[in-house]
């Protein structure tokens, strides 16, 4: 135990190619809304649900590209989790829009994961049952 408490996930960083392409994705396929301070500069680019999302920062693209199918010192995943209800309309939505996605059955949780433009694996989770007793 700590003698402090983390109230949630406040952001995860990634790089990616093209800043616009994946700022506009993030947008119209997650619904997740663009903070960019002008004292930043260009980056990071925040796109955010709520309190939490990703810093989007530009790839440096000069270095040798990575194994793309390599599990190693890479994030694998991130995941935002969403309502029953709103996993439904998640899943909709995608299908609208011709979004490609995968569903899984984790018993407590349903999730779906989609792929962004540089091939980050993005998850939208969903508790099953009772919120209080499943984080006690």
């Amino acid at each position: 135990m700590t003698p402090f408490n983390i109230n949630f996930l406040d952001h995860v960083a990634i790089r990616v190619k093209d800043m616009d392409k994946s700022v506009a994705w993030y947008s119209e396929v997650l619904g997740l809304k663009k903070y960019q301070l002008e004292v930043w500069g260009d980056y990071p680019v925040f796109m955010l649900a709520n309190k939490s999302g990703l810093a989007i920062f530009p790839a440096n693209l000069d270095h040798e590209p990575l194994n793309p199918l390599s599990r190693n010192v890479k994030i694998d995943h991130f995941a935002f989790n969403v309502s029953q209800t709103d996993f439904k309309k998640a899943q909709e939505h995608f299908k609208t829009i011709g979004e490609d996605f995968t569903f899984q059955d984790h018993h407590y949780f349903h999730s779906i994961y989609l792929k962004d433009p540089d091939n980050h694996t993005v998850e939208l989770t969903t508790l099953l049952v009772d919120e209080d007793t499943f984080y006690k």
